[in-house]
Order: structure tokens, then C-alpha cells, then sequence
């Protein structure tokens, strides 16, 4: 994060415990749009630049960002259109208002089980225990296509070392707890775990690719 838009410094100023959990998004799409499969939404969106427009829950947000991704990665141009939150954005999703959006699964998932929207793809490297039949981005025709929302655990930078090590070996406790492993399972995240050094290339990876596909989109803070 550039320090001219936030007053710290993640790299500098905190101490990485742990990627507790990490989730996919949905790719969906408006029931009307003919288009069953990424493949097929590719090729529409090809032959009809600018036509076809997608919702966010506001510029900067991981469903803006993770569509420019889409874009770059397929070579399609769709039209951005910004909300103030994710319920409206949804609301005209459903209404034929905007044609597809990349949304988180959890909320996403009854509208898909209703008809209301169709699921397309899921965004992460592997199919989603809660939509098991929908196929990742990344094997419909995107190879390498990558985008999850994830949970993490930092410190202040000078918290003592021992205490970062027992935080850790806490949370790895907490979870090993079968109901707590349910239970993010069933708000579609998979558990990660790992070191903290582990956790720390992650943050680095996840800071340079998104700065790239900010700075292809042109996104700017509101």
C-alpha cells in the first residue's frame, strides 16, 4: 500500500502470525445474458465490446479489481459500474440492470441455488466445497487466473517475538477445532495455517500483483 494513502506502512509496521484462511469469488452472471460458461462469456464479450457491463461495490474493491483482472486475463472490454455497497450492486445484477460480477460466494449462493443468477466460475485454484460443481476461472480458459479474499493475523511490528510465537501456536491450535473447521468451510474459505515467514512471501505476492492490476485500471480512492 503506497504510504501517501494510508498513515502506516504494512511491511514496516506489522508482524505477520498468520494466513488463517483464504476464499474464492463467484464469477455470476444475469440468467439473460446467453452465456453458460466463461468460454462462451469470452467470446460474447469479444464480439460486443463495451456492451456488456459489470456492478462493484465501489472502485477499489476486490469485486472492481478482481473483474479488471478478468479483463486483462481474457482480453474483454466491459463496462465498470460502481455502487455504494454490495447490496445494490446485487440487487441490480438480479434485475438485468448490470450482466455479470464477481462477488463473494456466501451471499452470492442463494440467488445461484434460486435461478436468479448463474455461477460461472469460482476464483481460486480450486472448486468450492460449497458450489462443487461450478469449475475454477483458471480451467475454463484462464490458465492461472487467481483471485481470493483472505484472513490473516498481524501484530504491531515491536510486539516481542515469544509473544508472536504464542499467538501462533494458539490459532493452530484453535484451528485444528473440527466445528471451527466446519465452519469456515461453510463460509466457502479453505484453512491455510503455515509460518509467519510464509504468511509474510504471501503478503508480498498479494501487494505486487493487485498494485499491477490497480494501476492497469487506473483506480483511484474516491
Amino acid at each position: 500500500c503506497s504510504s501517501d494513502l494510508l498513515p502506516y506502512d504494512v511491511k514496516r509496521d506489522f508482524a505477520p502470525v498468520m494466513l488463517v484462511s483464504r476464499a474464492p469469488f463467484v464469477l455470476a452472471v444475469n440468467p439473460a445474458l446467453p452465456a453458460k460458461t466463461v468460454a462462451e462469456l469470452i467470446k460474447l464479450a469479444k464480439a460486443n465490446p463495451q456492451k456488456y457491463s459489470y456492478g462493484s461495490s465501489g472502485i477499489g474493491a476486490m469485486s472492481h479489481l478482481t473483474m479488471e483482472l478478468f479483463k486483462v486475463s481474457a482480453g474483454v472490454n466491459v463496462v465498470h459500474v460502481p455502487y455504494r455497497g454490495s447490496a445494490p450492486a446485487a440487487v441490480d445484477l438480479i434485475a438485468g440492470q448490470v450482466q455479470l460480477a464477481m462477488n463473494n460466494i456466501v451471499p452470492t449462493l442463494p440467488h445461484v441455488r434460486s435461478g436468479r443468477l448463474r455461477a460461472l466460475a469460482v476464483s481460486g485454484p480450486l472448486r468450492s466445497p460449497v458450489l462443487p460443481e461450478v469449475p475454477t476461472v483458471a480451467a475454463s480458459g484462464l490458465p492461472g487466473y487467481e483471485a481470493l479474499q483472505w484472513y490473516g493475523v498481524l501484530l504491531p511490528a515491536k510486539v516481542p517475538p515469544a509473544i508472536a510465537a504464542l499467538l501462533h501456536r494458539e490459532i493452530s491450535a484453535v484451528l485444528q477445532i473440527p466445528i471451527v473447521r466446519t465452519r469456515l468451510t461453510e463460509e466457502g474459505g479453505d484453512i491455510v495455517g503455515g509460518t509467519p515467514r510464509e504468511f509474510a512471501d504471501f503478503i508480498v505476492r498479494e501487494t505486487v500483483k493487485w498494485a499491477q492490476v490497480v494501476k492497469t485500471a487506473g483506480a483511484k480512492v474516491e
